[in-house]
Parts: structure tokens; C-alpha cells; sequence
């Protein structure tokens, strides 16, 4: 992993579904997601959702994105992590979503419609959780971590290289009302030079 990180101000994106209401008064970014917010497109829900909260900036390709925050929530499908977007059909999100009373690590990729994977973090409850996106040739490689702990791989997933997207941190609040959200640092570094270490 590259050490040549440089911070994203969080002026410098533009929000799509622009949350409740956003707190950067203190360390980091506070976000409130509308209630029944989400990201998914049919498969086995059946239903559409493009009304995540998402503060995104230009992804290009042969560059990687991190985004941090803190894992303090804990209702059904409270969600964080980053965007990837093309277009209301095309996106990847991945970061931390509380599902059946866990925190799952792990990614929704969608084209025209949605695949989830996911694996269980119990441990990471508490702790500021970075994911990292990296674009480079026809890949998006994700990885997570907690505190400074060693990356894991979360997901390979296909990105048409010539496809303009854009990406940064988001949040969703599928099942309530307040959920606030800790995003505590932005950064864009060069992308991963290998998938295997």
C-alpha cells in the first residue's frame, strides 16, 4: 500500500442526496442520511433505491480513494463506507452494514442490478474502519481495515476503464430516523500496484 496518501477537504465533493443535516464543526465530518435511505437496485428486494447520502469527487483510473469512520451504530442495515458511481445503474458501495445484529464488512456491486457479499466484523465495533478503493485498468480492488490493523480483501469487481466515475464517502439509514454518522478522513492515494501482495 502506498504511503503517498493526500486528504480530500470535504468541500471538495458534491452531494448526491444531500443528507439531514452535516456537522463539520468538530473532528471530521458528521453526517445525518435520511430516514429509508439506501442504495440497491431489484435483486431478490425487488425494489429501487438510489437515495443514499454520498459526498462524491472524480475517480479516474490508476487512482484509489480511503475513506474513515467510526463503527458506532448499530440498527438493521445502518450503513457507511465509499461510493463508487457511474450512473443510477452502475455503482459499487462498500464499507461496514449492520446486518441481522452484526457488523458486516463488505460490498454491494451493481450492475443494472445488485450483488451483495458479506462477512461478519463483531470485533470492529467501536473502532475507526478505513476502506480503501483502488481503480486501475478494468479492476476496482477493495480493501478495509480496522484501526491500523493489516488491509483485507473485501472485492474485485470489473470498472470499464473508460467509464467517468466518481466516488467518496456515503451513508445510508434503511430502517430509522437519526443515525449520525463519523466520517473522520478523506484521502486519495495512487491505486494498489498488485492484488496479491
Amino acid at each position: 500500500m502506498s504511503h503517498d496518501s493526500h486528504p480530500v477537504d470535504w468541500s471538495a465533493g458534491t452531494w448526491l442526496n444531500p443528507p439531514v443535516r452535516t456537522d463539520e464543526s468538530g473532528d471530521g465530518l458528521l453526517v445525518e442520511p435520511r430516514e429509508g435511505s439506501d442504495f440497491w437496485r431489484r435483486t431478490s428486494y425487488g425494489f429501487v433505491h438510489d437515495d443514499g447520502s454520498a459526498l462524491l469527487a472524480p475517480f479516474p483510473v490508476d487512482s484509489a480513494m480511503e475513506v474513515s469512520f467510526r463503527l458506532d451504530y448499530g440498527a438493521q442495515f445502518d450503513q457507511a463506507g465509499v461510493l463508487v458511481r457511474v450512473d443510477e445503474r452502475r455503482w459499487t458501495k462498500a464499507g461496514v452494514e449492520v446486518s441481522d445484529g452484526c457488523p458486516q464488512v463488505g460490498a454491494v456491486v451493481t450492475d443494472e442490478v445488485s450483488d451483495w457479499s458479506v462477512a461478519p466484523v463483531p470485533e470492529w465495533s467501536g473502532r475507526e474502519v478505513t476502506v480503501r478503493v483502488s481503480r486501475a485498468g478494468d479492476a476496482l480492488t477493495v480493501r478495509a481495515r480496522v484501526d491500523r490493523e493489516p488491509w483485507r480483501l473485501v472485492r474485485l469487481a470489473p470498472l470499464d476503464p473508460a467509464a467517468v466515475a466518481s466516488a467518496g464517502p456515503y451513508c445510508c439509514s434503511p430502517t430509522r430516523s437519526a443515525l449520525r454518522v463519523h466520517f473522520t478522513a478523506w484521502h486519495r492515494t495512487p491505486p494498489d500496484a498488485t492484488l496479491h501482495p
